[in-house]
């Protein structure tokens, strides 16, 4: 019996350590962790092998609940797949592979951040068991954060920190971190100085939304500082940052220096501009207390102006000084100055040496200056007739002549500032004897009765002006004035025939003088139109007129035989003005003349004046002397003869 009992014995040992080595042959193998985002599918691996194959294998799955405990949620043998019910898995998992590939795949669909637990995978097989675990890790992508900050203005003078802004970050899984940036440095909590205050908060998705609060001791440096926030949260595979937009905080700080300037104008400051001077103060916000007025070296009172900016207008050289912007600060009271220096630049009126007028002797040298009191340098040019004849505060002309007689103007101006300038004036007489300036012509042919004639002279002192004819007699003049060029006489002159014209000039250093030779055209005469009428008697009247541009003439004739009435038509000339008129009175004199000579043949033939034969007297009284006897002849010569008062002959010569 104790050898049977031995005999168990040891074959329970044999089967316990057979068993034993062959479960120490099974093997599962899984991830530590699998990540994946919120709402995403997430896929857990379960590998296993065994040194006695692997058929006949039971597959489960479990996950640690919060107390820690193990809920199975899947069952898997040779014949059957089994879904455990009523578990937060049931509707969103799958498990696939059947286990005779050694290897299985729970999937759980739409991960919620709750499903972030310890899954279990456990391997049976006849003789031995095995099991793996595998952390599963849900993330949620949190918003942008945000930053705001504080829209009042931080005084430096605050004893402890003041709120500068807070960052904010909503629904991330895990929870975000928010790190304060300064100028891209990060910043720490310092007592006294720097205070970061964070609270978190679980939403009731279990996601968490993170706020931090920055508050700093500021100082006047930090007015133009960038503050913003860095987020950093966890995603598969590792971490991400994002940033905030940057804000700046308004810092108020006292003046610590005062700035004053002239606005307008720009550079240089000249009598008659208007002065804009403007202040300020370095403080933040700028005092509200801020004069500015004219600094007086032993009175301080001066001309002022509350605020920031004075205006001087139409300034002279006296509002030249220093003036002084005050500010002072309301809170302290206490008051900072600044200074600036303004410079009115002037240009007084050009003085000419000598003044007025000089009288300089012909071929003589003289000399005139001119400048002006300025408070820069100034150049001078000299002019005359509008153009530039000298450069330079000293006019000199050598060898006097009457072109250098007249007017120069002197015009003074400042280099550095184009707008100033200033003129005077002086006027050269230059003495000596009467100059005629000669004109294009002196020979003149004129068609008209009245010519009028001008004459030019120069000289000083100012000559006196005569005009004269050849035959010694003196002109009226018409006009006589001072110009540029001198002085000008004209004379108007009737014209009867060829005439000479003199201008006279005389001072008392000589006489000028310049003649004119007046002429008339002479009135060449084409052949007359004549008319011819016969008459059956031995004789007949003509009358034949002559006209010139210096008096008429008239004629009567008798001639003998064949009796020819001629009319002399005179032609067409080229005539100055006037001569028209002359020509109208010689037409009617020639058709009077046409209408008596008809008059007379019609007497004549009705034997009313003179018989037939004999000379007769057709003078009605013997004594008038301007009366005309006809002589008449028997000839064709047509010779008319004029005979005297007394009966006489006169010769042609005579007539």
């Amino acid at each position: 019996m104790a050898v049977r009992t031995a005999s168990f014995l040891l074959f329970g040992l044999f089967v316990t350590f057979h068993t034993w080595g062959a479960w120490a042959d099974m093997e599962v193998n899984m991830e530590d962790r699998v990540e994946v985002y919120k709402g995403d599918t997430a896929q857990i691996t379960c590998m296993f092998t065994s040194s006695e194959g692997i058929g006949n294998t039971i597959i489960q799955w479990f996950y640690v609940t919060e107390t820690g405990e193990r809920q199975k949620i899947y069952y898997q043998d040779s014949m059957s797949q089994i879904v455990d019910r009523a578990t937060r898995f049931t509707d969103r998992i799958s498990v696939n592979g059947t286990g005779a590939t050694g290897e299985v795949v729970l999937t759980i669909r739409d991960v919620q951040l709750a499903d972030g637990r310890e899954f279990i995978c456990l391997i049976k097989n006849l003789t031995d068991d095995s099991k793996g675990s595998t952390q599963l890790k849900v993330f949620g992508t949190p918003d942008l954060p945000t930053i705001e900050g504080v829209q009042t203005g931080i005084s430096v003078n605050e004893v402890s920190p003041s709120k500068i802004g807070t960052c904010e970050v909503k629904n991330g899984f895990p929870r975000p971190n928010i790190t304060w940036y300064r100028n891209n440095t990060p910043l720490q909590s310092v007592p006294d100085e720097v205070e970061i205050v964070p609270s978190v908060t679980s939403e009731s998705s279990g996601l968490f939304s993170v706020k931090s609060e920055l508050n700093l001791k500021v100082v006047k440096e930090d007015k133009n500082d960038e503050f913003y926030c860095e987020v950093s949260y966890f995603v598969p595979g590792g971490t991400r940052m994002t940033e905030t937009h940057r804000i700046n905080i308004s810092v108020f700080y006292p003046p610590t220096a005062v700035n004053v300037w002239v606005e307008s104008p720009k550079g240089n400051i000249k009598e008659g501009d208007s002065i804009e001077l403007h202040c300020e103060d370095n403080g933040n916000p700028p005092s509200s207390i801020i004069s500015i007025k004219r600094f007086e070296e032993n009175n301080s009172d001066g001309q002022s102006l509350d605020g920031e900016v004075l205006v001087l207008n139409n300034v002279t050289r006296r509002d030249s000084g220093v003036y002084q912007c005050t500010s002072i600060d309301s809170d302290t009271f206490q008051s900072i100055s600044g200074n600036v220096s303004v410079f009115v630049h002037f240009l007084d009126a050009a003085v000419v040496i000598p003044q007025d007028t000089i009288v300089v002797a012909m071929g003589e040298e003289f000399k005139a200056t001119c400048n002006a009191l300025s408070s820069l340098k100034t150049q001078a040019e000299w002019l005359k007739d509008g153009e530039v004849v000298f450069k330079g505060h000293t006019l000199t002309v050598k060898d006097a002549t009457f072109d250098k007689a007249g007017m120069y103007e002197c015009v003074v101006t400042v280099p550095e500032i184009e707008e100033m300038k200033t003129s005077g004036s002086i006027f050269v007489n230059v003495k000596g004897p009467p100059e005629i300036l000669k004109p294009d012509n002196t020979e003149i042919e004129s068609y008209d009765t009245t010519v009028d004639l001008s004459c030019m002279v120069r000289g000083f002192p100012a000559p006196k002006i005569i005009w004269s004819t050849s035959d010694g007699q003196d002109l009226e003049m018409a006009s006589e004035m001072m110009t540029e060029d001198g002085l000008q006489s004209r004379v108007s002159i009737q014209v009867t025939s060829d005439i000479t014209a003199s201008c006279n000039a005389s001072n008392d250093h000589g006489t000028d003088a310049l003649t004119f030779n007046i002429k008339t055209p002479v009135n060449t005469t084409p052949p007359p139109v004549t008319t011819t009428t016969t008459i059956p008697t031995t004789t007949t009247t003509t009358t034949t007129t002559t006209a010139t541009t210096t008096g008429t003439a008239t004629a009567t004739t008798i001639s003998s035989a064949t009796v020819k009435a001629e009319t002399a038509i005179p032609p067409k000339k080229i005539r100055k003005e006037g001569s028209g008129v002359i020509i109208a009175v010689i037409i009617i004199c020639i058709l009077l003349l046409a209408i008596l000579g008809s008059v007379l043949y019609f007497l004549y033939k009705k034997g009313k004046i003179c018989g037939r034969s004999g000379k007769q007297d057709l003078t009605k009284d013997k004594s008038n002397k301007d009366n005309i006897v006809v002589e008449m002849k028997s000839d064709n010569t047509e010779e008319a003869v004029l005979l005297g008062v007394n009966g006489e002959k006169q010769s042609p010569n005579e007539q």
